[in-house]
């Protein structure tokens, strides 16, 4: 209905439960947020309420609140509690009025009245005064006139609780609860230098709020960690992007801390999270931290390699104090630039689990042009029921101006033992070894290696 609206000149928009609403002072406010569409909000206001049995109103909490979370604080005590979310809509209120009196006005400001028998979608029908019907197949040039709000609906989502306070006049009601439609995740920037031996790393925080209210000045904390929830929800619409702080900011805001087996960041300093909002906060920056440049090929297939003959590039470095880390880094993706000597251009990206300090961070960054991997495997041969050998030919293809080290990874399963191989082996564990393959500039290097298997 492009055009359809309600006249309010007699609607009264106090239903019984928001006429009572107290007056109160928002004192402070903290959300934490978590990794899986969970805020939880704590809320301290200022309330003037009087001794024995009242009526406690809140409204501007959150339309996704989960009502069985609400944890209220006050001197007294909680004898009911009521989460009103009926709120006002066009629908709502005609299918209320339904077998009620209704006034339409069309453009010419000409008025047509009646009792609603029907409305769905864009038509109504009513009937008039003199007993015949009127049938609109289109409201588009209508606006329509209603005697008074219906009950039960509200402007805003509502808590109410029936509490017994202690005594009279002002003071702090404390009211936490959880709810959906919020998130947050890290986005990592990293810059390699030119030979690929340092990096510049920058991290933010992306704070996502679609919870259905705007938490203002509020304390802000992010908790890092796979928390178990019994029921997984959706993702949820995400609006608009709201930047903090430019990439320049030094001054680390937030702080962290270990928290059971999670761990804290508090930002230093109050925020806004707006509804329908994307916060970005600036989280650490490190400089110059070392790094190292690997190729790898997945013989049988792994996490890194989908046994395509392709060869990975991968840039790893340690999140430990001597690099200017030592940090609980939380998960997220981590974009990875370089310089051409004229401009920082992308060169591919990767997701980190949450990693804890004095780990190696290992980045699967793309797969590299010119150098090939070749498998196959050369011999099977039966010794006795039991027993039996194989042999594997890995070759590397080389077509860059320089030398270069391939670590293969090859899956061998269980029993075996290598009988011989052209290039040393590390056991990486029971049922994978390794192998560092130099391969000369624009030349090839075949690894051959033989196995016994015993059943």
């Amino acid at each position: 209905m492009k055009q359809l609206a309600i006249l309010l000149s007699a609607l009264s928009f106090a239903s019984p439960l928001i006429s009572n609403a107290q007056e109160f002072n928002q004192k402070k406010i903290a959300v934490t947020v978590y990794n899986n569409n969970l805020g939880v909000v704590k809320d301290v206001r200022e309330i003037k309420l009087n001794s024995g049995s009242t009526k406690i109103s809140i409204t501007d909490v959150a339309k996704l609140i989960d009502p069985t979370s609400v944890h209220i604080k006050l001197h007294g005590e909680v004898i009911e509690q009521n989460y009103q979310y009926d709120l006002v809509n066009l629908q709502k209120i005609l299918h209320k009025y339904i077998d009620k009196n209704i006034q339409l006005v069309n453009e010419k400001n000409d008025f047509v009245e009646g009792t609603l028998l029907s409305a769905s979608g864009n038509q109504i029908v009513l009937q008039k005064k003199d007993g015949g019907l009127l049938m609109i197949p289109n409201l588009d040039k209508y606006r329509l006139s209603v005697g008074s709000l219906p009950e039960g609906l509200i402007t805003k989502p509502t808590l109410v609780w029936t509490v017994n306070s202690r005594k009279s006049g002002k003071q702090d009601v404390e009211i936490s609860y959880q709810t959906r439609g919020m998130n947050w995740h890290a986005e990592y920037v990293a810059v390699l230098n030119k030979d690929d031996t340092k990096l510049d790393l920058n991290a933010w925080v992306s704070v996502e709020n679609n919870s259905g209210t705007t938490y203002k000045n509020a304390k802000l904390k992010l908790v890092a960690g796979d928390v178990n929830r019994v029921k997984e929800n959706k993702p949820l619409y995400k609006g608009r992007v709201a930047m903090e702080d430019a990439v320049y900011q030094t001054a680390p805001q937030f702080k962290e801390k270990s928290f059971f087996e999670y761990h804290i960041y508090n930002l230093q300093r109050p925020t806004t999270l707006a509804q329908n909002e994307t916060k970005q906060i600036s989280l650490f920056q490190a400089q110059n931290v070392t790094a190292k440049k690997k190729y790898f090929y997945a013989s049988g297939g792994s996490y890194y390699n989908r046994g395509n003959g392709k060869v990975n590039v991968i840039v790893e470095f340690d999140n430990k104090d001597s690099q200017k880390l030592g940090i609980p880094m939380p998960k997220g993706k981590v974009r990875m630039y370089k310089s051409d000597g004229e401009s920082i251009e992308f060169v591919g990206e990767d997701l980190i689990d949450h990693t804890p300090r004095n780990e190696t961070i290992k980045l699967k960054i793309g797969d590299a042009f010119d150098i090939l991997a070749e498998e196959r495997q050369v011999e099977h041969k039966k010794i006795t029921d039991r027993v039996y050998e194989q042999v594997f030919e890995v070759k590397i293809k080389n077509r860059k101006k320089e030398d270069v080290v391939v670590e293969v990874e090859k899956r061998l399963g269980y029993n075996w033992e290598i009988l011989n191989s052209s290039i040393g082996y590390k056991k990486k564990n029971a049922s994978t070894i390794t192998f560092q393959v130099p391969v000369k500039e624009n030349d090839e290097t075949v690894l051959r290696f033989k196995v016994r298997y015993v059943n």
